[in-house]
């Protein structure tokens, strides 16, 4: 996974792609034949004379080959949109940020297209609920990425000058960029992986794009995923639900303002509960002191009698009066701001235990060590395989259920009590068991601004293999 010192903000995007501007179309001649391949592919699911909205359109190549009757291009670059202005005048461009628009002149579309845009959008799922007003039921929203399988060639590629240099990237899986669509109202229609060859050689490159690139296996190593959804009906107004944030707090002082300051109000009230464990810093008389200062909010705070963050959650989850009930880690690793995703995922039904997943953008320097990312990315793929329902991330604190499913796995949950102290498990495997549908939320993971991380990478280790074989026994090998 590519790293980035701090997260892009926009109008740092916008000064990128401006600097890149005057280099573009060299790197285009340069790989002329790849530009050429994707327009194909994707013109061919776009009917001409249609409308087409090309969302990170660049210079506007890709929008006039597909031969729109209205066609709109929205690009964050100021300079790439003027060139596209200049070379297609019977066209449309606007400068925008594609998580910000509003709904764009000339819809609804017939087509949305996003062509290796998404690897740059800081929150690709706000993007896409942006993207669902400019949808009709009839519009495709047609995406391009490049295969993760490739960060390797690509980056070796920008070292050679043989493409244009992008510092970083967001590298989705199918499996990732389907569970977004899928949050915001999107299914997916019709996927392929293509492009084995992106140079061109004589009669090598046909071969391998138009034939090997078809087969069962072969074709997965293709660089371009691409991927047709079609919008879902939207379903009508659930009625507002109450949440209970859980925010399990040991030795965190220095968070504990600006979580209630960020914790926003979701569904019809919301409650903080923090549940103060044994700390050495002062946060117990820190949480005291910004109940007081915040007469307004509603807070509650408890003493841990046990240890472990599990218990702390059980403690809090137990004392939560509201329907849907919220882990916060105090770290605030995972921002607040994040919560109504959650919130939203839950109420409307789309997932019955949400999670966080911290393994799909790219990270904060720092906010995990390599050893941590790689346990995690190894333990996803166990538990995937032994609770047959996809898990990417399974120890970001971040969780989300209702109360009325939660207190449903007591008699799981029961059964775990005395082998997990994360209390991650407690609810992922209650969860599976009880055949609740379990849905990942991608967050952004930041450092930690206050004090020192609590897990230990080699004793927390072990307990995740602990946690492995217990899955095997207990959920695998349950029936012959």
């Amino acid at each position: 996974m590519s790293r980035r010192p701090d997260l892009q903000h926009p109008e740092e995007v916008s000064e990128l792609f401006d600097s890149l501007a005057p280099r573009i179309e060299s790197f285009r001649r340069k790989n002329r034949y790849y530009y050429r391949l994707l327009a194909e592919m994707i013109g061919a699911h776009v009917l001409p004379g249609s409308r087409v909205l090309d969302l990170g359109c660049g210079h506007g190549e890709l929008l006039a080959a597909l031969k729109p009757e209205t066609g709109v291009g929205i690009d964050i670059s100021p300079v790439q949109v003027e060139r596209a202005r200049q070379r297609h005048p019977l066209l449309t461009f606007h400068v925008g940020d594609i998580q910000e628009m509003a709904p764009v002149e000339g819809g609804p579309f017939d087509y949305i297209v996003l062509s290796n845009t998404i690897g740059f959008l800081g929150d690709i799922q706000t993007a896409f609920r942006r993207i669902r007003r400019c949808s009709a039921p009839h519009t495709r929203l047609i995406i391009t990425h490049y295969n993760y399988l490739w960060e390797p060639v690509l980056k070796l590629a920008e070292k050679l000058g043989l493409k244009v240099p992008e510092p970083y990237q967001n590298w989705l899986s199918f499996a990732d960029l389907e569970n977004i669509l899928a949050l915001e109202g999107f299914q997916v229609v019709h996927e392929e992986q293509s492009v084995l060859l992106p140079k061109y050689v004589p009669l090598v490159s046909s071969l391998c794009n138009h034939v090997l690139a078809r087969f069962p296996g072969i074709r997965r190593l293709g660089l371009v995923e691409f991927v047709v959804a079609r919008p879902l009906p939207v379903p009508p107004p659930a009625e507002p639900m109450s949440c209970s944030v859980i925010v399990p707090a040991r030795n965190e002082r220095g968070t504990i303002e600006q979580i209630v300051k960020r914790v926003p109000a979701m569904g019809s009230w919301t409650e903080l509960i923090f549940v103060e464990g044994h700390s050495e810093d002062g946060t117990y008389e820190e949480i005291e002191r910004v109940i007081a200062a915040y007469p307004v909010k509603r807070i509650r705070l408890l003493k841990q009698q046990g240890k472990g963050k599990a218990d702390a959650v059980r403690a809090g989850f137990v004392a939560a009066e509201g329907d849907i009930l919220m882990i916060l880690d105090a770290d605030m690793t995972v921002l607040p701001e994040e919560l109504p995703k959650f919130y939203e995922a839950v109420a409307g039904g789309i997932g019955e235990l949400v999670m966080g997943s911290r393994l799909v953008y790219q990270m904060q320097e720092d906010s995990m060590r390599l050893l941590n990312l790689l346990g995690n990315k190894f333990f996803s793929q166990a538990f995937t395989f032994l609770l047959g329902q996809r898990i990417k991330d399974t120890l970001c604190g971040t969780k989300v259920i209702r109360r009325r499913d939660y207190q449903r796995l007591d008699y799981y949950r029961a059964q775990l009590r005395s082998v997990d102290p994360f209390g991650d498990f407690e609810l992922i495997f209650g969860a599976a068991l009880g055949n609740l549908k379990i849905v990942e939320v991608p967050v952004r993971y930041h450092a930690r601004q206050y004090g020192t991380t609590q897990i230990s990478r080699f004793r927390h280790g072990l307990l995740l293999l602990r946690m492995l074989f217990w899955a095997i026994r207990h959920i695998k090998l349950r029936y012959p």
